[in-house]
């Protein structure tokens, strides 16, 4: 599977609201998942964020999207690992992942060998028409403390939708099984 990732961080960049006004608890509650709506455009996701939430887990989540795009000029197939014609087609999600512990990432260093860590998790894995995009982005949460934390970018590309669909669904379980590997706090 194709992985990178980045850091976003300066001035302008996006900063995750861990708390926003619609954030589900899946730590606390992980059968109100049902009320997360991205679950219904893609049911995979529902037992991806029970696992990323769950007490074995490096991690928890705070929000979550999905898209699809049919504007295969907007990718490049060789981002993906896709045969020619193989971008016609794209779905794609995003989460964003904070630290289970709260001094668990306290410096740039540590979550960018963390990130590094999942990226070779990624890459070894023989998975074509997918990728993995990884963000480090400073985090908001409670009482306004200033934590960093990680928008993950998945993305699956086929000549079709289902195909698509496909790729985005192994995305998503070898991107949880790669996360959730240890059983303790990275």
């Amino acid at each position: 599977m194709e992985a990178d990732w980045e850091f976003e961080v300066g001035g302008g960049a996006p900063v995750i609201e861990a708390w926003w006004p619609g954030v589900v608890d899946l730590r606390r509650s992980p059968s109100s998942v049902v009320a997360i709506r991205e679950i219904m455009e893609l049911p995979t996701l529902r037992d991806v964020l029970v696992r990323l939430n769950a007490a074995s887990s490096p991690v928890w989540t705070s929000k979550c999207g999905v898209w699809t795009s049919a504007d295969a000029e907007h990718f490049d197939a060789d981002e993906f690992d896709a045969p020619p014609g193989g971008t016609a087609h794209t779905h794609g999600c995003y989460v964003d992942l904070l630290p289970r512990g709260e001094e668990q990432w306290p410096s740039t260093e540590v979550v960018a060998a963390v990130c590094k860590t999942w990226i070779a998790g990624f890459r070894g894995m023989p998975l074509r028409s997918c990728r993995a995009d990884l963000i480090i982005r400073r985090a908001f949460t409670p009482p306004k403390r200033m934590h960093l934390a990680v928008t993950a970018y998945l993305t699956g590309t086929g000549s079709t939708a289902g195909k698509a669909m496909a790729g985005l669904e192994g995305a998503l379980a070898l991107f949880v099984s790669v996360l959730c590997a240890e059983s303790t706090l990275q």
